[in-house]
């Protein structure tokens, strides 16, 4: 997992070179192929790995979006969860973006489903995969193609004191009464700004640093049901949705960890 995350270090760095490069070089006059990045991606993250199209990969995202700041984006995957045959992890990645990894979430039978629902950045246009792992090691794709941009860049205000305060806050529901032995649908709502490195300060006008949430840990009963590794791909004040099954009344916990280190609590006790 640090592999497939460690990209968010070089966000800066990568913000600095673009910025020589497009001062440097004149504009070309004539249109050049974008060559497809997938290909580079699938043998950085999946090496010698093969993915096998799954239609059965379902992907709810917008085919063109007002912005790229924040793009409703969900997935639901129709395979079986039970102890000896279920989807292990699903690794989303926006290809074109700096950092492709958006997020990796892992399951296990009690999630119920692998599946999510959230937020996420895009730079610019750009194909989505989706990339499910099954307990015995098979890797699936599914792919979409979103057309949106300006979400990981750009200038913002200086820090606002209140956001800065108000990070780490977490509201949470079930959408409806505790089904003891079904699938429970939750709804987590974050308050985080979610700096990706690459937003200039108009304050300061240098990079403002790079602040987000980096692990979401859900757990019921004590028993983990998500366990989600997210990046800077993420949407500013992120949204959560997922499942867990629930074999009677208890609390629904969640565990988040920043990239300084902070850790935030919240629990729910549902059922009671």
């Amino acid at each position: 997992m640090k592999n497939r995350l460690s990209g968010w270090r070089g966000v800066g760095l990568y913000a600095a070179l673009i910025t020589l490069t497009l001062s440097a070089c004149p504009l070309v006059a004539t249109a050049q192929a974008i060559p497809d990045p997938w290909p580079a991606l699938q043998q950085s993250y999946f090496p010698g790995k093969t993915l096998a199209p799954a239609p059965f990969i379902h992907i709810t995202a917008p085919t063109r979006a007002a912005s790229g700041d924040q793009v409703p984006f969900a997935f639901s995957i129709d395979h079986p969860m039970t102890a000896s045959n279920y989807i292990k992890s699903v690794t989303v990645l926006v290809d074109a973006n700096p950092v492709p990894v958006t997020a990796v979430f892992h399951f296990k039978p009690e999630s119920g489903k692998a599946e999510v629902s959230t937020r996420i950045r895009f730079d610019t246009d750009s194909p989505v995969h989706v990339v499910a792992e099954s307990n015995d090691g098979k890797l699936y794709v599914n792919t979409v193609t979103v057309k949106a941009s300006g979400g990981c860049g750009g200038s913002m205000p200086g820090d606002d004191p209140a956001v800065m305060a108000a990070a780490g806050k977490m509201k949470m529901a079930l959408g409806e009464p505790l089904k003891v032995g079904g699938i429970n649908k939750a709804r987590l709502l974050i308050r985080h700004p979610m700096y990706t490195g690459l937003q200039r300060d108009l304050t300061t006008n240098g990079y403002r640093r790079a602040y987000f949430i980096q692990h979401v840990t859900v757990s019921y009963n004590g028993k983990q049901v998500l366990l989600a590794d997210t990046s800077i791909g993420i949407s500013e004040n992120p949204t959560l949705e997922f499942g867990f099954v629930a074999d009677g009344p208890g609390a629904l916990a969640v565990v988040l960890q920043d990239n300084t280190g902070a850790t935030f609590r919240q629990s729910l006790d549902v059922g009671g």
